[in-house]
């Protein structure tokens, strides 16, 4: 059997998320029916993270087995003629049959995108988030250092009590880092893994300590209680993009 990595880039917006789920059109599903048209056999991709509805990516990975060797210039022309312009395939190698694109990651980037536009318009609705409120800069940056390392997350993970929450909610976060532009605001996560919904949960918390509805200090209280139903709302899923993961 030969292994294939994938470097996939799409927009969440028309999507119940990467896993393929019943009656439901997902990104893993899409791409599978290419593969299985392209290869005349059934094929499984397994991805690096499993995105939620509406959330993109620029760096997905995913690797699968093909009993058919590839030609890789010619196939990646083949995957994107066939895939809808929503999703495309960027690279494609051929790897180690011990990689694994999931097991084998290291970390993983995110980030969220703010709009600060006065009017967002109807492009920039799609892909960032505006808050209702005003947002305090200096204590979003504040806000961010409470999750800076080694944590137990499970006051920020949905479902906390199943799958990767259960088994390890304790997650390194190494950076986040907040980017000023003229229009908007990038929160870029890099830790060593995180649990479903995550991201999100953490951006909530940030913009409520921004915003002054909760103090800087309930962070770690939340922390340290493993409860998610004492944080806030997560922020909303379409501003959310899986950059980069890091092997």
């Amino acid at each position: 059997m030969n292994k294939y990595k994938l470097i996939i880039s799409y927009d969440g917006t028309n999507y119940f998320g990467w896993q393929i789920q019943k009656n439901k059109i997902t990104i893993q599903e899409i791409i599978q029916k290419v593969l299985k048209k392209i290869l005349q056999e059934n094929i499984t991709i397994y991805a690096a993270g499993r995105t939620d509805a509406k959330v993109h990516a620029t760096g997905q990975v995913a690797h699968f087995t093909s009993k058919k060797e590839i030609n890789l210039k010619q196939f990646l022309f083949s995957l994107n003629s066939l895939l809808p312009p929503d999703i495309r395939v960027l690279k494609i190698f051929e790897v180690d049959s011990k990689f694994h694109a999931r097991f084998s990651a290291k970390g993983k980037i995110y980030r969220y995108h703010l709009s600060m536009l006065d009017i967002q318009t109807p492009f920039s609705r799609l892909y960032s988030y505006k808050t209702v409120d005003k947002i305090d800069i200096d204590l979003l940056k504040k806000a961010s250092f409470s999750f800076l390392g080694r944590h137990d997350f499970s006051s920020f993970a949905n479902k906390q009590y199943q799958g990767s929450a259960l088994n390890s909610p304790i997650k390194t976060i190494k950076r986040i880092d907040i980017i000023e532009n003229k229009n908007e605001i990038i929160l870029e996560f890099e830790a060593d893994g995180f649990l479903y919904k995550m991201v999100r949960n953490i951006v909530g918390a940030m913009l409520s300590c921004a915003s002054k509805k909760m103090p800087i200090e309930n962070i770690e209280k939340i922390l340290k209680a493993k409860d998610r139903k004492l944080s806030a709302a997560p922020a909303s899923a379409h501003a959310l993009f899986l950059v980069k993961v890091l092997y």
